[in-house]
């Protein structure tokens, strides 16, 4: 799909989400630093559990937001409170003022407008593209994040603890900017029908029923089984690519010494633990941004049951072989495969999500399906206290082992949606027919 043949609400998002994506990711990486700092390691690890408890929960909500009130507005008031949320977190880290107690709150506050604008963004995805150019959209915005991962932390290290105010005064800017594009350029794009919404026209609910009646579509998805064993699956292989800011990093931080990395005549370049840890991260975002979409548009030609399954049993390889030896070029290997199986699925799996999700219920689906990766980051730090029972070694065995039984849940998965259509378990006819073309035979 060419960029020409995109719609405008895309192009929007796309150009004003990069930007914003690229300042967020210049103070993201520096806040546990900055909180460990104001309150103490203890505090600080406590404070940044309870936000993103708070991001989880909004999250849930956002999705159905966007089912029952649409992608644009809940998008509008997502971007309209970042704006606001960056306003203030400006003021308390100011040259007239200080509070890391507001921060926190801006901080959190930001991660709430996130998990409400994401469900509607990419549920807006799904409306806007053809099922056949999903992937290839999907994989476009996906490459704009990581491009973020890479630039961003690096401008981050010079802005944030320098010139942090003017950093977040610019963030304040560009968000209260993409609120005006996103109200006067975007159109909505949540089907209106009674069918669609769940609700009769212009009905309106007190706060109770609302609530129940989420909980009771949330009930719906949890029921869906094969959405479960997606979402199960992917809390086993995040375990995996979740350790890189945790048992990876502190790895190669502890256990890999100052080594040649390079060497050309008389001169070589020398790196170990930290400062080659910040290397590994450059490899892995610089081969995502590169080939996101060229791996997307090659993996498109194979049955998504098979690249799921090829995707975790990559993820387990690279932990077995980041766990094999402490050479620098034996743990740049086991980025490359890591960074193999993330591309592998990247660009298609919020193309699946939207086939197993009903139409009327997208948000919701993108919400629940985010909690592979909400549920996966609370259990992956747990992986650090077991390096002290255990050893790296068998530390990374074991996380590989759990990628590899993703696999397994991946088999068992794409085998229930190979069967006859009456029991797949897909809440709607048209979601059975448009997986079966993407089903492993």
């Amino acid at each position: 799909m060419r960029w020409k043949d995109w719609d405008l609400n895309l192009k929007i998002r796309l150009l004003g989400e990069g930007m914003i994506n690229v300042l967020f990711w210049m103070f993201f990486p520096f806040m546990a630093i900055y909180f460990a700092e104001s309150f103490g390691k203890g505090t600080a690890g406590a404070l940044l559990i309870l936000s993103q408890v708070i991001g989880v929960l909004a999250n849930v909500i956002g999705g159905y937001c966007a089912d029952r009130f649409g992608r644009k507005r809940m998008m509008l008031i997502a971007s309209a409170v970042d704006g606001i949320a960056f306003v203030v977190f400006a003021l308390a880290n100011s040259p007239w003022y200080h509070s890391p107690v507001l921060t926190f709150i801006c901080f959190s506050a930001l991660g709430v407008s996130g998990s409400l604008y994401w469900p509607a963004s990419h549920a807006m995805v799904a409306d806007l593209v053809e099922p056949k150019h999903r992937n290839e959209v999907f994989a476009v915005f996906y490459t704009t994040v990581n491009i973020a991962v890479v630039v961003g932390p690096i401008l981050g290290g010079i802005f944030f603890f320098k010139y942090r105010f003017g950093l977040l005064v610019a963030a304040a800017v560009l968000s209260l900017l993409l609120t005006v594009a996103i109200s006067w350029l975007i159109r909505e794009t949540v089907p209106r029908s009674e069918e669609a919404s769940g609700f009769p026209e212009g009905k309106k609910l007190p706060w109770y029923r609302f609530l129940l009646v989420q909980l009771q579509d949330y009930r719906v998805i949890l029921s869906d089984r094969n959405f479960m064993l997606f979402i199960l699956a992917g809390i086993l292989v995040a375990q995996t690519f979740m350790q890189l800011d945790l048992t990876v990093a502190v790895y190669v931080k502890e256990a890999i010494p100052q080594q040649t990395l390079f060497s050309l005549g008389d001169g070589s370049i020398r790196t170990g633990g930290a400062e080659f840890f910040g290397w590994l991260l450059a490899v892995n975002g610089f081969l995502v941004a590169l080939f996101t979409v060229i791996v997307t548009r090659w993996v498109n030609r194979f049955p998504e049951g098979r690249v799921f399954i090829i995707s975790a049993l990559l993820y387990g390889v690279s932990m077995w072989v980041f766990g094999s030896s402490t050479a620098l070029w034996v743990a740049v290997a086991g980025m490359v495969v890591l960074t193999a199986g993330e591309l592998a699925v990247v660009g298609i799996q919020e193309g699946f999500v939207s086939k197993l999700a009903p139409e009327n219920m997208r948000g919701q689906y993108f919400a629940a399906a985010s909690l592979r990766f909400s549920i996966g980051r609370a259990i992956a730090p747990l992986a650090i206290p077991v390096t002290a029972w255990v050893g790296y070694g068998w530390t990374f065995i074991l996380l590989g082992i759990c990628a590899f039984i993703s696999a397994w849940v991946y088999q068992l998965l794409f085998r229930r949606l190979n069967r006859v259509p009456g029991e797949s378990g897909l809440p709607r006819a048209q979601g059975r027919d448009s997986l079966k073309e993407g089903v492993s035979s």
